[in-house]
């Protein structure tokens, strides 16, 4: 597995996945963020299209909430 950067407006995130993200886990994770500095990535997969989000709802929707 390897690491890239991709723009958070970048990947998809399935309807499934959003019913998924936990308001408390997105705060904390976005705290966490702020105090430590340290982003545990995200999971995502490319589909030939676009990068689809299979792990870390919550981390990404922290991401964009601190923008």
């Amino acid at each position: 597995m390897k690491t890239i950067d991709i723009a958070i407006e970048e990947i998809y995130v399935p309807v499934k996945s959003k019913k998924n993200a936990d308001d408390a886990r997105v705060e904390a994770a976005a705290e966490g963020y702020i105090e430590t500095g340290k982003i545990i990535p995200v999971r995502v997969r490319h589909d030939g299209k676009r990068y689809v989000l299979v792990n870390g709802v919550n981390r990404l929707a922290a991401l964009k909430a601190l923008g």
